[in-house]
């Protein structure tokens, strides 16, 4: 399919950031008030309802926390419901730490903590009076529990009395707690977040996925080897290789480059992209494959909304730092398919899984599962590409401007 890349990149032109804008807008009313669980917490917008887990209220306070800063009418109240939900029903008073489900599941994630650890940033930029115990507590549980400072990674899973749980060492919860660590070290100063994040991409992409030729391995063994038989839950702990996840970590370079001055890691972001493309784009119809096996062939061949959303973020800085117009041509491609299959022109948001003929289905996802990833595709391309999406805004920047977000900041 042509793909028109004429002209200054869409996000100089105003009509595409008002379209960006109007999207974030639609999401976060979507994502409201239903969303809310009145014995607490936050369900997503599923056929079936399901359990409130961690990672579903900590990026509903993440997300609205942008929406805030957005000036979006009734963030706030989402963001306060989810702050107390976290301190009150995931925290657990006897033990410590954070479970990650009081509704059946009791076990203590260091997926789940990286997400607490995003909303607890999130929350303080935006100045919510429990976000500071909040980030401390969450903090420190990292450090006595998780993490593990001869590999500088995160170990994975606890009983909720801290008894262990195997040795299974994923780089999914890795990736997110770099994420997490990032804004700590914007929304607080201190150095030791960024320094962990630093560690943590190190042994993950600079020399993990480095040697598999910039794919990035889901599991490994306590010892930080490749576990590549392992096969676990298909949302979390997928077989083979998962683009999507090369993908965010290509656009979490980017931002880890630019905090923290590391050379190498503009190189690792531009060939993780480069090579996701390649090996996980479906041409025919477009979108990622969700899996990929150990030679590059689709394993799951359905497509998910989050990797064409990371994608989307990853191209937007990608276009920024380098001025390269490949990543402007895939950040169009990309939205292309998104605006032609993912998002729901009837009912709002975007359908979170489709099949090979780009039809939505139910087969891991259902309903609107998710707000963290769509809104986050609309608001990155928008910023300053040196920092998370609560910084970018917390600055007050006119986001209509076309002339902000083309370079980065001095």
């Amino acid at each position: 399919m042509w793909i028109g890349t004429d002209g200054p990149r869409l996000v100089a032109r105003q009509a595409h950031r008002l379209w960006l804008l109007e999207q974030a807008r639609h999401l976060l009313d979507l994502h409201g008030t239903r969303t809310m669980d009145v014995r607490g917490g936050f369900r997503p917008l599923t056929t079936e309802g399901g359990p409130r887990q961690i990672h579903d209220t900590a990026r509903m306070v993440h997300c609205h926390a942008a929406g805030h800063l957005l000036g979006h009418p009734g963030s706030d109240r989402m963001v306060d419901h989810g702050m107390a939900f976290l301190l009150n029903g995931h925290r657990d008073a006897v033990h410590g730490g954070y479970v990650w489900s009081p509704d059946g599941n009791d076990t203590k994630q260091a997926y789940g903590h990286a997400f607490v650890l995003l909303a607890a940033s999130s929350a303080k930029v935006v100045g919510h009076p429990d976000a500071d115990g909040l980030l401390a507590d969450v903090a420190q549980v990292l450090t006595d529990r998780f993490w593990d400072e001869e590999a500088g990674a995160s170990r994975e899973e606890f009983g909720r009395d801290w008894s262990g749980m195997g040795g299974y060492r994923g780089q999914n919860s890795n990736m997110h707690l770099t994420e997490a660590l990032m804004a700590a070290f914007e929304a607080t100063g201190e150095r030791a977040f960024l320094t962990r994040a630093e560690r943590i991409a190190e042994l993950v992409i600079d020399r993990l996925a480095r040697a598999e030729g910039w794919r990035v391995a889901e599991h490994f063994h306590e010892d930080w080897t490749v576990d590549r038989d392992y096969a676990g839950d298909p949302m979390f702990r997928p077989a083979g290789t998962t683009p999507g996840h090369a993908l965010e970590w290509s656009r979490l370079l980017v931002q880890l480059g630019q905090l923290s001055g590391q050379g190498w890691v503009l190189e690792a972001a531009r060939a993780l992209f480069l090579n996701t493309v390649r090996i996980g784009w479906a041409a025919e119809t477009g979108g990622f494959y969700y899996t990929l096996d150990w030679q590059d062939r689709p394993a799951r061949t359905d497509r998910f909304w989050w990797p064409c959303a990371e994608g989307i973020g990853a191209a937007a800085v990608l276009a920024e730092v380098t001025g390269d117009p490949v990543f402007e041509e895939w950040y169009r491609r990309i939205w292309d398919t998104v605006a032609a299959h993912f998002i729901d022109p009837a009912d709002g948001g975007w359908f979170p899984e489709l099949d090979e003929q780009m039809r939505p289905v139910e087969r891991v996802f259902s309903g609107k599962s998710d707000l963290y990833h769509a809104l986050q595709a609309c608001l990155i391309p928008l910023l300053p590409a040196d920092g998370s999406v609560t910084r970018g805004l917390s600055e007050r920047v006119d986001l209509l401007n076309p002339t902000w977000g083309q370079g980065p900041r001095g």
